[in-house]
């Protein structure tokens, strides 16, 4: 599925899923969130460890969402506050599939203006039911929470200021994915025997270590992931309980993919 045309980012949709931005990578910034929490950020500039600017950003993001009122709130608004940044991103990682799956992916669609290729099912364009599935997933989800998406907004502002505080010299990091349905992802072009362009969704999971990739499927793909398309990342959030055991949640588009050959 193409990209919707708008977003709220420093770059367009076509730029930002194309396979040259991912070999030339550039700075992406979802527009507003650095200048609206600019106090924010220079706090974090004072604080060298990295621990203490992630209870910093948790103890924002409560602060600023009213996160911390739970139990002064009706049970309407307790579970609207209850379901913060924190349970989208464990029910990702439960199940890409899921209601909370479909947020994430409505947020790089209205932030990047890249679309989703996949929701339980191949999604073929707005107008289809395949579309609708995933669109009745996200309305539910959304209206969970409070502000998700400009939770989102600062949650992904945060990850790429620590990628550039934690010293990530290089623009791009090579990351695994293993899959059991490679024939079914949308091919773009043949580069050689191994190596293929591909369509990928508009978020996906990665991982860091090529050995964990194995553990889910039967072939393995090797890409180099833009920093800038780093959306969030096992060890942001050293003291929270969401843990992805070196997964990396990714901005999808063209991308340029390795097969790994098994070694056993």
């Amino acid at each position: 599925m193409s990209g919707s045309g708008f977003n709220l980012c420093n770059l367009p949709p076509w730029v930002i899923a194309s396979r040259h931005f991912n070999e030339h990578p550039q700075p992406l910034e979802v527009q507003g969130v650095r200048l609206a929490n600019r106090n924010f950020f220079q706090k974090l500039d004072s604080i060298d460890n990295v621990e203490e600017r992630a209870k910093v950003f948790n103890d924002y993001m409560s602060v600023k969402y009213q996160l911390h009122q739970l139990q002064t709130q009706t049970d309407i608004a307790r579970k609207s506050l209850k379901n913060s940044y924190l349970r989208f991103l464990r029910g990702w990682m439960m199940d890409s599939n899921s209601v909370e799956g479909a947020v994430l992916k409505g947020w790089v669609e209205s932030r990047m203006g890249i679309g989703p290729t996949f929701h339980k099912l191949p999604i073929s364009g707005i107008h289809g039911e395949d579309y609708m599935v995933y669109a009745m997933d996200r309305t539910r989800g959304s209206a969970r929470t409070n502000a998700i998406n400009a939770q989102l907004d600062l949650l992904y502002e945060y990850c790429q200021y620590e990628l550039l505080r934690r010293g990530f010299a290089e623009k791009q990091m090579i990351l695994y994915r293993g899959t059991n349905d490679s024939a079914e992802y949308e091919l773009v072009e043949t580069v050689s025997k191994r190596e293929l362009i591909v369509r990928l969704n508009n978020l996906v999971s990665f991982t860091s270590d090529e050995e964990r990739a194995w553990e889910f499927g039967d072939t393995v793909w090797e890409i180099r992931a833009p920093f800038s398309k780093i959306f969030f990342f096992d060890g942001l959030l050293p003291n929270s309980i969401v843990k992805g055991e070196g997964e990396y949640l990714v901005i999808g588009g063209e991308y340029l993919v390795r097969r790994i050959m098994c070694t056993v």
